[in-house]
């Protein structure tokens, strides 16, 4: 359970997520960041510490070159999908493959990764995923127009989810794409 947020802004991805560790009606604060950076991207992950720690320290990020929404749909997959098997974290049930969630930032795009390994790019500029995922979705949008900083956007949706959802505590983390 969590909440990770993410936003473009003057062709920058910012990112922030909450601690929670969630496990039945157990919550742990966790030290280690659900939102960090690796090569040129800037990653937030819901779904499982395990991948989140894969795509922190084993994944070995391909630099982004072309199209970029096509790089992301497949050779930025095919690297992720080879870290997480390798890892012995992605799973495989009637010969579908299934991982986790997680945001991910590069070169002022957003995108989120779906558990499907399906990569989508929002429109509106900004996204969520976990379980606070549409609390934050609703502050993301009600902020749009306020001319808030990034940090003061994700920390309004991180702080709606924390407020509505069980599964969502901080203290909060955040994370910019490199330049």
């Amino acid at each position: 359970m969590t909440v990770i947020v993410g936003l473009v802004h003057r062709k920058r991805v910012h990112l922030a997520g909450d601690s929670a560790g969630v496990s039945g009606y157990q919550l742990t604060i966790r030290r280690d960041p659900k939102v960090f950076t690796n090569g040129p991207y800037v990653f937030g992950f819901t779904t499982s510490f395990r991948m989140g720690q894969l795509l922190h320290h084993a994944f070995n990020a391909p630099h982004p070159e072309g199209d970029l929404a096509k790089f992301m749909a497949t050779k930025f997959i095919d690297a992720v999908r080879t870290c997480l098997k390798a890892g012995g974290f992605a799973r495989k049930d009637s010969e579908q493959e299934e991982a986790g969630t997680f945001l991910v930032g590069t070169h002022g795009r957003l995108f989120a990764v779906h558990s499907d390994y399906q990569v989508g790019e929002p429109a509106d500029q900004y996204a969520a995923v976990g379980c606070g995922d549409e609390f934050a979705l609703g502050a993301l949008h009600a902020t749009a127009h306020l001319n808030l900083k990034p940090r003061e956007r994700l920390t309004a949706a991180l702080r709606a989810a924390d407020h509505h959802s069980a599964g969502v505590a901080g203290p909060y983390a955040y994370a910019k794409e490199p330049r």
